[in-house]
Order: structure tokens, then sequence, then C-alpha cells
């Protein structure tokens, strides 16, 4: 009987491990190009959000725009199949945050779901929560009738 020799084995290992190895920190530094993604779309959603709110005529109006814009800045970004979460808080007229000196504060709260890496393995597919808020005054994006532009 003629015995084989090691010849060659340690490329087959290496290829093996090597294999092994890049897998997962492919999948590491994609994770982090999607959780980026969607650090710069909740951001970019929460600013068009409180600019919406802010130029609405009431509250309602300014609610369903804001909500609308939030959705339209994170498809801009490439965060798609997400709904974005809008809540807005007034000081100090709550009731009614188109009145005088209102300062508007809106959060949006979103998830981006990681990339390949199936529902199959168990449960729902990993995800990564994120959130911003942004404060304006009320009149900040308004227009003054009549007013001239400097510059």
């Amino acid at each position: 009987m003629r015995r084989r020799g090691e010849q060659g084995s340690a490329l087959v290992e290496l290829s093996w491990l090597g294999i092994l190895l890049v897998l997962p920190v492919l999948w590491i530094v994609l994770s982090v190009f999607e959780v980026q993604r969607g650090a710069f779309g909740v951001s970019a959603a929460v600013r068009a959000a409180a600019r919406a709110y802010a130029l609405a005529p009431d509250d309602a109006s300014g609610l369903a725009r804001a909500r609308i814009a939030a959705q339209v800045a994170l498809e801009d970004q490439g965060v798609h199949d997400v709904t974005p979460e809008v809540r807005v808080t007034c000081t100090p007229y709550p009731a009614d945050c188109h009145q005088g000196t209102s300062v508007i504060t809106v959060a949006v709260h979103s998830r981006v779901v990681l990339a390949m890496m199936p529902s199959a393995l168990g449960g729902n597919r990993p995800s990564f929560a994120l959130d911003a808020t942004q404060t304006v005054p009320i009149g900040q994006f308004q227009e003054v009738a009549g007013a001239a532009p400097t510059g």
C-alpha cells in the first residue's frame, strides 16, 4: 500500500479557513454600511419632517406631511420597505403647535434590516433601531409677506 504525502493539504485547509473567516467579516462590513445608510436616512428624514410640519397650515395636515416627508427622505437614502414612526411634540402650546411662539420637536424612529440574514435561521430578521430628533421654532421656515431678500 502506497502512503500519500501531506503535500498540498495546507493549501486546501487555508482555502477553507479563508472562506469561513471572510464570509462573517463580509457580513459585518455590509451590516455596518446598511446601518450607516439608515443613520443618514433617519437624519435626513427628521429634518424634512420638521420642515414639512412647520410649513403646514395646521397640526393635522402637518403630521400627515411630516410622515410623507420622512418616508420620502428615507427612500432617497436607499432605506426601503420601512415605515418610520413620526412623533411631534410642542411647547409651550401642546394643543396647537401652529400658534404664536411654539417650538416643535419632531422625532423619527426607524429600523434597518441587516443584510443577508434570512428569517429561516430563526424568528425575525435582525434589525437595528435608529432614532433622530429635530427641534424647530414654528416661524423659522415661514416667509414674511413683503419682506425683501437680503444678500
